[in-house]
C-alpha cells in the first residue's frame, strides 16, 4: 500500500502551521480523547508520541507520570513542543523509519499522523517494533469520506476539491494483516461560522497539504462566495466532517 509522499513537504506544511495549530487543532483534541480512552492503565511508562505535533497529548502522557519521547518531521513543531515542556525528549524522524531500539517504549502513541507516511504497513510495522511485550500501539487516523463536504461544494462550483485521499477500513486491515489489531471507526463533525473560517481550519492544522505536494490552486473573493452558498450546513453553520479509526495493537 504504496501513495507517494513529500516527505519534505509535508514537513514544511506543518512547519508553516506550528504557529497557529493549537487554536485550530479541535479534531486532533476529539480524536485523540477516543483514543485514550482505549489505553490500558499503568504507572511511569515509556511512551512514544509519534508525530507529535504541538505536543498537546504528549503534555497529557507526561502529566500523568510516564516517560514521554515526542517525535515529529517538523522541527518547527517540536520547537513548539518543547516551549511547553510537553515531553522529556524530542527527536525528529520518520514514523517509517523510527530511531529507536526494538522494544523501547511500552506504549507507542500516534494521533492523526500515519495518514502522512508513504507506506502504512512499514509504519505499523516500525510501530508495533518499537514497542515492547505486553504494551499497545495506539494510532488514530483519516478514512475514506472524510472531507466530503470539501469535495461536493468545489464539484458544485465546478472545481477540484485540495483534499487527500484517504485509505478505507478494509486497506487499513489489510496493512496490519497478522497483528493483534483492534479498530474502532467513527465519525466527528465539526461546524464553523462561515466557509473562511471553516477553510482556515483546516490551513491552520496543515490538512490543506496534499501528499504529492502543495496545492496550486489560490481562492479568489468570488470562488469563495460561491463556496459560501453550496457549503453543506445546518443550524450550528457550515460542516465539515471526518472519518476517523481508532486503532490498538496489542503486543505480545
Amino acid at each position: 500500500m504504496l501513495q507517494i509522499v513529500d516527505k519534505q513537504a509535508v514537513a514544511a506544511a506543518f512547519g508553516r502551521a506550528a504557529q497557529s495549530y493549537n487554536q485550530h487543532a479541535d479534531l486532533q483534541r476529539q480524536c485523540g480523547e477516543h483514543l485514550m480512552a482505549l489505553a490500558r492503565p499503568a504507572h511511569a511508562l515509556q511512551v512514544l508520541d509519534a508525530g507529535c505535533g504541538t505536543g498537546w497529548f504528549s503534555q497529557r502522557w507526561r502529566s500523568a507520570g510516564h516517560h514521554v519521547t515526542a517525535l515529529d518531521l517538523s522541527e518547527k513543531m517540536l520547537q513548539q513542543a518543547a516551549l511547553s515542556q510537553a515531553a522529556d525528549r524530542y527527536q525528529r524522524g520518520d514514523i517509517e523509519a523510527l530511531p529507536f531500539a526494538a522494544a523501547r517504549f511500552d506504549r507507542s502513541w500516534s494521533n492523526l499522523a500515519i495518514q502522512w507516511c508513504s507506506d502504512l504497513p512499514q509504519a505499523l510495522k516500525e510501530l508495533r517494533r518499537v514497542t515492547k511485550p505486553g504494551g499497545q500501539v495506539l494510532f488514530s487516523t483519516l478514512l475514506a469520506g472524510s472531507l466530503n463536504e470539501v469535495q461536493q461544494a468545489w464539484q458544485a462550483i465546478g472545481g477540484h476539491a485540495p483534499v487527500n485521499r484517504f485509505v478505507s477500513l478494509s486497506q487499513l486491515e489489510q496493512a496490519a494483516v497478522g497483528m493483534p489489531l483492534a479498530l474502532t471507526p467513527f465519525t466527528l463533525t465539526l461546524a464553523f461560522p462561515d466557509v473562511l473560517s471553516l477553510l482556515r481550519s483546516l490551513k491552520g492544522i496543515g490538512a490543506t497539504h496534499l501528499h504529492h505536494g502543495r496545492d496550486g490552486q489560490t481562492l479568489s473573493r468570488s470562488r469563495l462566495q460561491q463556496l459560501e452558498q453550496v457549503w453543506r450546513r445546518d443550524a450550528r453553520g457550515c460542516l465539515l466532517s471526518y472519518q476517523l479509526v481508532s486503532g490498538v495493537i496489542e503486543c505480545e
